[in-house]
């Protein structure tokens, strides 16, 4: 057996960054009778999905990047500018992907992260339930996962 050779980068290699996910993926799907019992490649079990608000001027208030994968919706950003908090837009954009996911998608849960100054009594009182807390990560700042069932 050849001995291998490690090598860090800095720099993205898109190549070979999607070859990983592509063989972790295959690796996981084989040995997951749930995952093999998906319809479509994983690839295709994972549609971007986003959410934009533009105020009168057209410029971006807020917007929500996230995507569907199997039967979940993963919020990755959700955002609204500051002279637009308040006023009920960030709901009204977590709703509308909501809807989105389960109506569009089929989505039953949904899940995001978030740290403790930004917005976890928000998604508290959107039904979102903590279910990890990882303390000092980054250092001083408490990390959330929250979900929520969506049906």
């Amino acid at each position: 057996m050849v001995s291998p050779m490690f090598r860090l980068e800095t720099e993205v290699d898109k190549a070979r960054r999607d070859l990983l996910r592509r063989r972790l993926r295959e690796t996981n799907t084989a040995a997951s009778p749930v995952l093999r019992a998906l319809r479509g490649t994983p690839g295709e079990r994972e549609a971007p999905l986003h959410v934009w608000v533009m105020d009168p001027g057209g410029a971006l208030a807020g917007g929500l990047v996230g995507h569907t994968w199997t039967t979940w919706l993963h919020v990755t950003y959700l955002w609204v500018d500051a002279p637009h908090r308040g006023a009920g837009i960030g709901s009204r954009i977590l709703a509308e992907a909501e809807r989105l996911a389960v109506t569009e998608r089929g989505a039953r849960h949904a899940r995001v992260e978030t740290w403790d100054f930004q917005a976890p009594d928000f998604y508290r009182r959107h039904g979102y339930e903590v279910v990890c807390a990882i303390p000092d990560y980054p250092p001083g700042i408490t990390e959330y996962t929250l979900t929520k069932c969506l049906r």
